[in-house]
């Protein structure tokens, strides 16, 4: 069976390259858009209260596949998770040059530390870069400093250390920015920040990601598995990870978190 998560298939309307494929009564080819917000919520069905499954970044690429009282259903181009999100939310397809590289700034109205405060634009957010006026760079109708953007294709040397800098944000299910976030969407933000794709779950990034190294000794940067978690380690012995215990990203050593968690760890995987 097709997984929910990246296949935007359902009985009564499917993506028009899945047919034959899987069975649904209409098949539509969808459209590209993208996020306008600094961040939205992609949730498993079309309310405000159903759970949310991940998040989407201003700038992110995706495609719509239906728009429906005032609900999208999408597709993430960055990372192919499929969900709902509110229509206000999005945008046509945008071309962008340049990311966020702090983990989270503000986009003013004017070129001016004082001026209304439009959004807050998370770490990976994508933007285009226009005209720069001081210390602050124009972007699609308003102003980010200078010094919190970078070209796309210029990355963190080290995903550990993005991943420390959100040490105390408050753990979030299916967040993925500071205002909160997830141990896979911890994992994710930090690695896409240092150039490399990784899928949304933590069972996804068990299965994609780096080589198998359970038995052996532990370094920065090993990543952690057990069925439902994942943490890195930020050293032999220290583990980083959100969790909800803490309800915050945390350090604390690995085996008071595996007794804690008492469950086996199921992977170690080395980028």
């Amino acid at each position: 069976m097709a997984d929910r998560r990246l296949t935007p298939a359902r009985p009564d309307l499917a993506a028009a390259h899945l047919e034959g494929q899987v069975e649904a009564a209409r098949f539509v080819k969808g459209e590209a858009g993208s996020l306008i917000l600094g961040r939205a919520s992609l949730r498993q069905l079309p309310s405000d209260g159903a759970p949310q499954d991940s998040e989407l970044l201003r700038g992110e690429g995706v495609i719509v596949y239906e728009r429906k009282h005032g609900w999208a259903w999408v597709q993430s181009q960055a990372d192919s998770y499929v969900g709902y999100v509110r229509e206000a939310a999005l945008g046509p397809a945008a071309a962008t040059d340049a990311r966020v590289i702090l983990p989270l700034t503000p986009f003013l109205s004017a070129p001016d530390v004082k001026s209304p405060l439009r959004d807050l634009l998370p770490l990976n957010a994508r933007v285009k870069r226009g005209a720069v006026q001081g210390d602050f760079v124009e972007v699609d109708g308003g102003f980010v400093h200078h010094r919190a953007l970078a070209p796309i294709d210029q990355v963190a040397p080290d995903f550990v250390a993005v991943a420390e800098q959100f040490s105390g944000v408050p753990y979030v299910w299916g967040g993925k920015a500071f205002q909160g976030l997830d141990c896979s969407g911890l994992i994710q933000t930090s690695l896409q920040a240092a150039g490399i794709s990784a899928p949304r779950d933590t069972d996804m990034m068990e299965q994609a990601l780096g080589q198998t190294v359970l038995g052996a000794k532990l370094k920065r940067g090993d990543l952690v598995f057990w069925k439902g978690h994942v943490g890195v380690m930020r050293d032999g012995e220290i583990l980083l990870h959100a969790n909800g215990f803490h309800m915050q990203v945390t350090s604390e050593p690995l085996a008071a978190a595996a007794e804690r968690i008492a469950a086996p760890v199921t992977m170690i995987k080395r980028l």
